[in-house]
Order: C-alpha cells, then structure tokens, then sequence
C-alpha cells in the first residue's frame, strides 16, 4: 500500500479552491515516486507534493502551510495541473534575454576567420596584417576594428566558431593533387582492393601486393638506458642518443592474405627492389599465380614505364601498378609501416644496425602470426568526393 503525503488538521477541510485535481491511478503513482526517489529535484518534489495534496482535498493556504512555499506559487501548479495535467508540471519555455547579436554578425566573424590574415587589410592602417594565422584574441580586435561588433568578448567568438568547427590557429600540411591521371591510376587500385581489374572479378589465382621501402631507418643508442614505467612514474626515455647508422627496409604486403614480406638493404634502390620482387615471386602460391598485381608508388626503385618492362621481363605474371604522383596514402603498406613504426622502432634503444635490423624481421614474423586484412573502407564514391572537393579549376577529372 503506497504511504500518502501526511496532511495537518487543517489540510482536512474541504478546499476552496476552483481547481479540483482528480488523479487517476498512473499519474498518483508517478508522483509518489517523484516525492519519494532521492533524484527527483527539489522543484519537482515540491510540485509532486503541491498535486497530492490538492488531490486530496488540502486548501491552498494548508497546503503552502505544509511544504513551506507562498500560496501564489501554490495556485500556480494547482491550475496548471487542473489544465494540462502532468505536462503542467514542466517549466514553460522562457524567451530569455534578448541575442545582443545578429546571426549577421556572427556570420561575419566565421567569414572573418576563414580569411588568410596576411591577404587581409587591417582598416587602422591599411596595410596588410603580419600574421600567418589568427589567434581568437586577434580575431576579436579585428571584429571591433571593422566595425562588425562594437564591443564583444572572446569567449563569444570562441563559442560561434566552434558552432561551426572553425578553428583557424591550427593547420595541417598537404600536397595537392597534380597528377593529371590522378583519377584513373587511383580507381584502378581502389578496384583490386575490391578485387576488381578492368571490370572483371580475379580469380582465386590472381594476388594483390602492395609493396614500398621504408628509408633512412635509423639506430639510435641512447646515451643512458631508459627506465622502466613504475607506481607513480612514467616510463622515461633518454633524450640524447649515438647515431649508428642508417638502413632500408624493403616489404611486400599481401592485401588479402595480410601477409607480410620483408628484407632489410643497405639502402634503397632498383637492385633491393628487385630482390625482394624475387623473394615473394620465386614462392608458391605467386610462382604459379595466374596474375600477382603490384602496387607501388613513384618512388625511384621503382619508378616509370622501364620499371614496368622489368617486372614483365622478369616475371611474365607480374603486372606493376603505380599509384599517382603523391598518394602513397593509397598504398596499404603504409598502414604496415606505421605500425611497425610504433610498435617496434619509436623510442628504441638499438646498439648497432645489426640490431635494429632483427628487431624489425622479428616484428615482422610476429605481425604474420596473428595479422588479418585491413579493413579498407575507402572506396570509389569517397575519392569522387574528394576529388569534388579539390575541383575547382577543372584540372582534376572524376573518377568513373
């Protein structure tokens, strides 16, 4: 039996009130549990009080009485309650302060901000501003000195350019796109990703491979050991080191064995390439594939049309496949050596190069061992997008 709101002697008389409250079982249960659960908040306690009260035949002054409000307040909910029920007892929209500025302006401080400073004119002296990027102080003042605001604070700023994500003192580098054959060199390896090749589905006998070489992989021993990470403590790294040389690391990837082949050169080079070509094409299951693709990018080992006549001359069942100019973020090697990067050679301590180079082919056996595909997402439509993006002159044609 549901306990109910303990009511005074006064509280039994019959009220005055105009507005009866009738409860029907629901909303009498639901407002037990406003008063009693220890999260309901204080105002709709109150007002969950005020309703069960009235319900059972409480005046309004017995009831302002009771839970310690002003019987203004009292007939307030009571009518509220009479009129619309349960949804009388939610606040009421508020209109609020009146916006002390427009959306103009605050479209005019986004446009502001998407403007380079050092091609903008600062109207107190004309010239151009000797910045490089804006900070939200010095883009503040410049919404003053243009008049776009007479006077406004910098956390407004702040908060109408992260509306909107816009945050011009950050930037990030990039290359534009200026292969002419962008496009089409991108779909076709966009397309054996998907294992496709000029519309046509390959065959469990046909091998995708995309292969690189990760340079200048330096053996760096530190000039004091580090320390191991304990209660309270990060691990720490010695910050000067003893250069012991360079070397290169040659690999294959498998796009959808997920497997890796790797050999560790002096340096890198059309000759290196060319041996770890032989390395994967003299095993099974490439020797007797029907096709093994290989994706590289324009790098010197392995660069141009002559490349393509040695990977055909030396291995009939071999197709070279470049990827344009500057997008060897097309290349899922790069996704290896990234992690290899991080897992195995960042904040090393190799005594030699010696070293190094088995740590690298360590890691490389150890990754085949439990690697699966990547999960490559990226596909036609995503490049037209982008593409789109970058088009501006036309110089850049749409994929198909």
């Amino acid at each position: 039996m549901v306990n109910k709101v303990a009511t005074t002697p006064e509280m039994s008389v019959r009220p005055v009130s105009p507005d009866q409250i009738t409860l029907t079982t629901d909303d009498e249960a639901v407002l037990r549990v406003r008063v009693r659960a220890a999260k309901t908040s204080y105002r709709d306690r109150q007002r969950a009080r005020i309703v069960l009260a009235a319900a059972e035949g409480a005046s309004n002054t017995a009831i302002a009485a009771t839970v310690g409000m002003d019987l203004k307040t009292i007939r307030k909910w009571r009518r509220r309650f009479a009129v619309a029920g349960m949804t009388g007892l939610a606040d009421r929209a508020r209109s609020g302060r009146p916006p002390r500025f427009t959306a103009g302006q605050a479209a005019e401080v986004k446009a502001l901000a998407c403007e380079l400073p050092a091609e903008t004119a600062d109207p107190a002296t004309g010239h151009t501003l000797p910045l490089s990027r804006w900070s939200i102080s010095e883009l503040t003042e410049q919404v003053v000195a243009r008049g776009i605001a007479e006077q406004i604070s910098a956390s407004t700023v702040r908060r109408w350019l992260e509306a909107d994500a816009i945050k011009p003192w950050q930037h990030r580098s990039w290359i534009f796109p200026r292969d002419p054959d962008f496009a089409f060199k991108a779909v076709r390896v966009l397309d054996l990703y998907e294992r496709h090749w000029d519309g046509v589905d390959l065959g469990e006998d046909e091998f995708v491979i995309s292969a690189d070489e990760k340079s200048q992989l330096q053996a760096l021993a530190r000039r004091h050991p580090g320390t191991a990470p304990q209660p309270g403590q990060t691990r720490r790294i010695e910050f000067e080191y003893r250069r012991g040389g360079t070397v290169a690391y040659m690999a294959a990837y498998d796009v959808h064995q997920a497997k890796v082949f790797g050999q560790i050169a002096p340096k890198t080079g059309i000759e290196p390439f060319t041996d770890l070509v032989e390395h994967v094409m003299s095993q099974e299951p490439y020797a007797s594939a029907k096709r093994v693709f290989w994706i590289v990018d324009n790098g010197s080992s392995h660069h141009g049309w002559r490349s393509v006549l040695r990977m055909e001359e030396a291995w009939p069942n071999a197709t070279l496949v470049h990827l344009p100019v500057h997008a060897s973020w097309l290349n899922q090697i790069e996704i290896y050596f990234s992690i290899l990067q991080r897992k195995a050679i960042a904040t090393g301590d190799f005594a030699n190069l010696d070293h190094l180079a088995k740590r690298v082919l360590a890691f490389q056996d150890r990754y085949n061992q439990t690697a699966t595909p990547f999960d490559w997402r990226y596909s036609r439509d995503d490049l037209n997008r982008y593409l789109a993006r970058l088009n501006n002159d036309g110089t850049i044609r749409r994929a198909a």
